[in-house]
Parts: structure tokens; sequence; C-alpha cells
């Protein structure tokens, strides 16, 4: 039982793949519906997780893996796909690479092990989900074409005020780390 979380963490980074092929053959109505089955294990990890009191080392490592594996993932499959500007998942993409790393170089040279989503990271990665539903509502035909653009110019804003936030996170990490070892 105790598994059970880690156990839909790994359905989530499984259905990657397919979520991918399908937004690369443009059947948004099936990727609708995995993107739909994605938010339902993401949701019910972590009530499991809670539920359960099975919090693992494992999950907290997996989860935030799943999530970004699939939103990125899907951000440059549009884009390549030419449904999304490059540039909007050019910002996505760059700034969680930059956030990796910021982790991995916190990993590799210090003893920091915890890196919490800021409130900036929570409601990028929000607008972000939200953009690609409504994305796919709108390439379904169930959407206002407004809509994904409004989502467009929100993403983009909270996805680089993020992106800023965790740079000066980790500018101020790395200013502790040098005081520390002198």
């Amino acid at each position: 039982m105790k598994s059970i979380p880690n156990v839909l963490s790994a359905a989530r980074l499984a259905l990657a793949p397919y979520l991918f092929l399908l937004l690369w053959r443009r059947h948004y109505q099936m990727a609708l519906a995995v993107c739909f089955l994605a938010g339902v294990t993401d949701a019910l990890d972590g009530w499991t997780a809670r539920r359960l009191k099975a919090s693992s080392r494992l999950g907290a490592y997996l989860d935030p893996v799943a999530d970004k594996i699939l939103l990125s993932g899907a951000f440059l499959t549009l884009a390549l796909g030419h449904a999304i500007q490059p540039w909007l998942a050019m910002l996505v993409l760059g700034r969680d690479l930059m956030i990796l790393a910021f982790a991995g170089g916190a990993f590799a040279f210090t003893t920091l092990r915890s890196f919490p989503p800021s409130l900036w990271g929570k409601a990028s990665t929000a607008a972000q989900i939200i953009f690609i539903l409504v994305l796919l509502l709108w390439l379904c035909g169930w959407a206002d074409e407004r809509l994904p653009r409004l989502m467009t110019w929100i993403t983009a804003a909270l996805t680089g005020g993020s992106g800023l936030d965790y740079g000066l996170r980790g500018v101020r990490y790395i200013r502790v780390f040098q005081h520390s070892s002198q």
C-alpha cells in the first residue's frame, strides 16, 4: 500500500511518450484525455501519500520529475509541431534547465538537498498546465481562440518571473555557501 503514490507517479511518467506521440500526430482529443489522466494520477499520488502516510524520498523526486517531463516535453512537442510559438517553449525549457543547473550545482557542491518550489514556481507550473489544457481545448474546437492567446502571455509572465525568482535564490545560495566555506 505504501508504494501506491510512487506507482502513480511512475505511471504518469510512463504516459509521457504516449502524450508526446499524440501531440506530434495532432490527435488532440486523445492528448487531452491523456492529460486528464495524468492530472488525476498527480492528484491521487499526493492524496494517497498523505492519506497513507507513505511519503518517500523516491516520491519526493519522482513526482516533480514526472511533472517536469510531461510539461517540458509537451511544450517542446507542440513547438516542434508548430502548434505554439517556439519562444514560449524555449522560455519554459530554459527556466527548467536553469533550475536543474542550480539544483545540480547545489547538490554537487553543497550539503543542500531540499529544493522546495517557490510560490512563483507553483504559479508558473499551474499556468503552464492551464495553458496546455486551454490550447488542447482550442485545438479540438471546444474553446475560443482568445483563451490560448491570453494564456500564452500569462504563462510567459509567470514562467519568466519564476525563472528570475529561482535565479535570485540560486545566487543567494551561492553567496551563503561562499561565506560559510571561508
